[in-house]
């Protein structure tokens, strides 16, 4: 076991260096952009917002997308059912909003996501004035620029679609809601300037006729995933994805462990269904990281029991761990700077994100575990079997 643990640690500490390296370039690539000119940019915008149950701080998710500045847009809110316990708050939203807003029912889901098919029938319905479709989630919390900025690059139409990432903040002080935070967090690191990016569903924006061209519209019958099949569909096009991070979004949580479990399981699952190439790499990345921490400790407590010296194992196996607190308080100082409005309230839960993610990579294991055992998620209510990228079947319980 001691020959197999310093190989392990070896790759570790050379993975954790090279890991620390990609994080110093996603940072420099967050300050190049929050420096840069964002440009103008001003097409007809329809901001397209899917709606489902009475969740935290709701009202003011919703409140924040009619307060854009710089752009000339309208919202679409969308509810499956006509009776959903949201649409007394969304319509009080509408009738306030100095901009205006479009309650849209979408009815029942048949062979595919109800986000998806919530999606699909508002994007249906659009008026064809509206150039530029941008795609936001009703748990997020955007800034006022946040639209000027994700729509401005879209100027260039070598572009295919922007995007950015969730940033989650405790709103219960649990255990399960701040690992869940601490959990969300190395995903805002995936996303990158010259890397594979894909698009997220709480804010991408894409111009309506490459939308239309890619035909994600046809996938998003069967699919149930929106973000990862138009990511799939811009891939096959050969259109690239540009992250934005000053769009960073605050999205405001809280949760017990079963929905801690619920909603990573799920996540890891889409990503195996949608996104392999991914899943193979995070998941031998984590293993890795994982099978070092525990051979380590096993043989520190062995050494001691024996009285042999420890030192040298003691320093292999929390040298990764050390270089996992680096590479997240390094992400910590990006998010800082792209959400400089939330500042001092990241910065008072900031052991989270960094004592935490120490211990996340446990947590994915299990998830990728679950992911290999399964193809059923539940998802806001409704359970979902995924066969395939573009095959989903509902499942009654």
């Amino acid at each position: 076991m001691e020959t197999l643990f310093y190989s392990l640690a070896f790759l570790q500490i050379l993975l954790g260096a090279y890991l620390i390296w990609q994080a110093l370039q996603w940072l420099g690539y967050v300050r190049r952009r929050l420096h840069a000119d964002p440009g103008f940019y001003s097409p007809r915008v329809a901001v397209l917002c899917p709606c489902k149950g009475i969740e935290p701080g709701l009202e003011r998710n919703l409140v924040s997308l009619t307060e854009f500045v710089r752009q000339t847009y309208e919202i679409f809110i969308i509810l499956a059912s006509e009776s959903d316990p949201a649409r007394s708050i969304v319509e009080r939203v509408a009738k306030s909003s100095r901009v205006k807003v479009h309650v849209v029912i979408a009815g029942s889901p048949s062979g595919c996501g109800e986000k998806v098919n919530n999606l699909r029938v508002a994007v249906e319905q659009l008026p064809p004035e509206f150039e530029v479709l941008v795609f936001a989630d009703s748990d997020g919390r955007p800034g006022k620029s946040w639209l000027h900025h994700l729509v401005a690059p879209l100027g260039d139409v070598k572009i295919g679609a922007t995007t950015t990432m969730r940033w989650l903040v405790p709103n219960r002080s649990n255990l399960p809601t701040a690992i869940l935070a601490a959990w969300n967090a190395p995903v805002v690191t995936m996303l990158s300037e010259k890397g594979r990016n894909f698009c997220w569903g709480g804010g991408t924006a894409i111009r309506r006729d490459i939308f239309e061209q890619s035909g994600v519209m046809d996938v998003w019958k069967s699919s149930v995933s929106d973000d990862y099949s138009l990511t799939r569909m811009l891939e096959r096009a050969n259109r690239s994805i540009v992250f934005v991070p000053e769009c960073l979004t605050f999205s405001y949580v809280e949760t017990d462990l079963r929905g801690l479990l619920e909603f990573t399981n799920r996540q890891v699952l889409i990503t195996r269904v949608y996104a392999d190439r991914v899943w193979g790499p995070a998941a031998l990345t984590h293993l890795l990281y994982c099978l070092t921490v525990v051979f380590g400790v096993i043989l520190i407590l062995s050494n001691i029991f024996v009285q042999r010296p420890a030192f040298h194992i003691i320093t292999l196996t929390f040298l990764p761990v050390l270089l996992s607190a680096i590479r997240s308080s390094i992400r910590l100082i990006g998010v800082t700077e792209a959400l400089p409005a939330g500042k001092s309230e990241i910065l008072k839960q900031a052991w989270m994100y960094i004592v935490l993610t120490v211990f996340i990579p446990f947590l994915y294991l299990i998830n990728f575990v679950n992911s290999l055992v399964t193809r059923k998620i539940r998802w806001r209510g409704m359970v979902y079997e995924l066969i395939g990228p573009e095959q989903t079947r509902i499942v009654p319980f």
